[in-house]
């Protein structure tokens, strides 16, 4: 067996304040690997500048390596763990920013980097989109990076598990009211290509945005390992006196812990024979443009 533990977290940045957001990573993480033994800890998209933040971007976006990765790759080799997290990074020309997952390792070494490819709204006005999709191998396993909206888009996991990916590692910040569309295409992302798909979206609001946390690890036969959403333990209902309608509570941060076999993926795919029966020959529309 090839068992490793993932803890994914739902943080809420504070918007523009970089030296808090790493002080709370800081915490989360260790709170996450000393609670028992972990393999990756897994943050959210932006999660060093927080997501609405526009105009300042070009002031905020650092260089990788740079200070937040050195300090976050010091602190994962201090626990022992492979920290992924996003953050928004420049280029050596000054104007090119990313939003980018980083992914460290235990020995505090940058793994790897990946620049989010779909940009969504706004997203168009202060990033320039990624165009490389590869997975990479790690002391963990063969993993793939993806950022928010690339979850919408199959070819992207789909690229990833042809490349090899084992686990898929999600970094959102996914807001309401589309949490249908997030339990759905972790789900749908999972089943389709017999692979691990762990992911952490952020909690908290910002002007425009409000964002509803879920943060999940699935396995290769859809099965949820952990959610923050589910809990063993009844959860008390508050009803409203008025209305008399259940009142929702707001999403939390906090993390999701689970232990995963990857030798899972191996035998969901000889199983259901997914990779094998493909027809590529037949797909000939997917890469069109229009």
């Amino acid at each position: 067996m090839r068992e490793i533990t993932i803890a994914t977290v739902q943080m809420k940045p504070e918007l523009g304040q970089m030296e808090d957001n790493l002080v709370k990573m800081n915490e989360l993480m260790t709170r996450a690997a000393t609670e028992q033994m972990v393999d990756l800890v897994i943050f959210p998209e932006l999660v060093t500048t927080g997501y609405e933040i526009g105009p300042r971007f070009p002031e905020l976006a650092q260089r990788i390596p740079g200070p937040t990765v050195n300090l976050i790759a010091q602190r994962a080799s201090e626990l022992g763990v492979h920290v992924a997290f996003g953050m928004v990074s420049k280029d050596k020309v000054e104007s090119i920013l990313y939003n980018t997952i980083v992914l460290v390792g235990p020995d505090g070494d940058l793994v790897d980097q990946y620049h989010k490819v779909h940009l969504r709204g706004e997203e168009r006005m202060a990033f320039r989109p990624g165009y490389r999709i590869k997975a990479t191998e790690t002391a963990l396993g063969t993993v793939g990076l993806m950022v928010g909206w690339d979850l919408a888009f199959p070819e992207v996991a789909r690229s990833l598990v042809l490349d090899g990916a084992e686990l898929l590692i999600v970094c959102a910040n996914w807001e309401n009211p589309y949490a249908d569309e997030w339990r759905v295409y972790l789900l749908a992302r999972a089943y389709e290509n017999a692979v691990f798909v762990a992911a952490a979206n952020r909690v908290g609001e910002e002007p425009s945005y409000t964002f509803f946390g879920q943060s999940s690890i699935i396995g290769p036969r859809g099965k949820v390992y952990a959610s923050i959403e589910s809990s063993d333990t009844p959860q008390p209902i508050d009803i409203d006196a008025e209305t008399g309608e259940i009142k929702t509570t707001e999403p939390v941060e906090g993390y999701a812990i689970a232990r995963i076999d990857l030798d899972a993926v191996r035998q969901q795919r000889e199983d259901t024979q997914i990779l094998q029966c493909r027809q590529p020959a037949a797909y000939r529309e997917i890469v069109k443009k229009y």
